[in-house]
């Protein structure tokens, strides 16, 4: 047993759950936003000014979603050169259609792990490395992509499907929920935008998720802004509320108000404004990072007119927008500090960055 432990060591074999769970998941959104995410943005600027090279740029871009994952989570699992570069192979079957529906982004999860893992296994213990460690890196993914990958894909879609039906037919309590627990997961950290995308959390159900998603960022952005001023608030507003991890481990009720920001706004979302995300479904759980969550709601109308679902953008549409993406969050965890400041809860310096 210390024999293989040893091995594992040498090898950089860690079974844990934060390189696992996120680290590599952390790093596989990523490789979404440099590839399907930038490509939608690219593609939807091309097609709405009449520009062909960017809707070409735009569409090869998305193309590359599944190699772009693919070598992110390698990356992550600190793969050696020869199995990190195997693994686009890896990524180009997992993410396919065909091979796994509209699951792709949990499929390249999966098996790129275990690609990655076997592949470090073998890396220089033959002569003749440079054909052992990429084919046993593309055998073991690609065969576990073609084996699990409509097993993965299907329940991943259904589940999806499931939250996104359930909030349909419970568009208040479901608003509530999804809006908090993906809220959270973008500060956590984990990645809000890759469990998004791996549920193809779209419609109603992703207008629920980037309100929750808005409700972290612009809430922490406001409601440091006294310990951070105007850096916190680009920071957290356009960068990520994940920055606050270290306050809320010290401090958990700091976290309180916007939580309960994202409660009140999800809801808001689905019954009053009927926000749906109908872009790219990372796109769900970016919030405004970045201002993505706002260009997938209106890569989103852009679509549905195109397809006849929808006949324009409306200023309802726009209003709903924006009092979701921007004011709602901001006003109610500003009144929510004043609160918890005056009953002592949170306190000067509490929220402090390091900028």
């Amino acid at each position: 047993m210390d024999k293989i432990k040893a091995f594992l060591k040498k090898k950089n074999i860690i079974f844990s759950a934060k390189r696992y769970g996120i680290d590599a998941l952390g790093a596989m959104a990523q490789g979404l936003f440099a590839s399907l995410l930038i490509g939608t943005i690219i593609k939807t600027i091309g097609t709405q000014f009449g520009i062909e090279l960017l809707v070409t740029i735009g569409t090869y871009a998305m193309s590359a979603a599944g190699p772009a994952m693919a070598v992110s989570i390698g990356w992550a699992l600190q793969c050696p050169p020869l199995v990190l570069f195997s693994l686009a192979a890896v990524g180009v079957c997992a993410n396919a259609t065909d091979v796994a529906g509209a699951g792709g982004p949990l499929v390249v999860l999966i098996v790129t792990i275990f690609a990655s893992e076997f592949g470090k296994l073998v890396y220089k213990e033959t002569k003749i490395d440079i054909i052992v460690t990429p084919f046993v890196t593309i055998f073991v993914g690609v065969g576990l992509a073609l084996w699990w990958g409509p097993g993965i894909g299907w329940a991943a879609s259904e589940f999806g499907e499931l939250i996104m039906l359930a909030t349909k037919l419970h568009p208040f309590m479901m608003g509530i929920l999804v809006s908090v627990l993906v809220g959270i997961a973008l500060t956590l950290p984990i990645s809000s935008a890759a469990i998004c995308a791996a549920l193809s959390l779209t419609g109603l159900a992703g207008g629920a998720a980037l309100a929750g998603c808005c409700a972290q960022m612009v809430g922490f952005a406001v409601l440091s802004f006294k310990d951070n001023k105007w850096g916190g608030l680009v920071a957290q507003g356009i960068g990520t509320s994940m920055l606050q991890m270290g306050n809320i481990v010290r401090k958990p009720i700091v976290w309180l108000p916007a939580i309960i920001a994202s409660a009140i706004t999800g809801p808001i979302a689905t019954c009053l404004f009927k926000l749906e995300m109908n872009g790219a479904a990372i796109s769900s759980g970016m919030g405004t990072c970045g201002l993505v969550g706002q260009i997938g709601v209106y890569t989103g109308w852009v679509n549905d007119i195109a397809e006849g679902i929808k006949t324009g953008i409306t200023a309802f549409d726009v209003v709903g927008l924006i009092m979701i993406s921007f004011i709602l969050p901001g006003v109610i965890t500003w009144l929510l500090d004043l609160l918890f400041r005056k009953a002592g809860l949170i306190k000067a310096g509490d929220l402090k960055l390091d900028l």
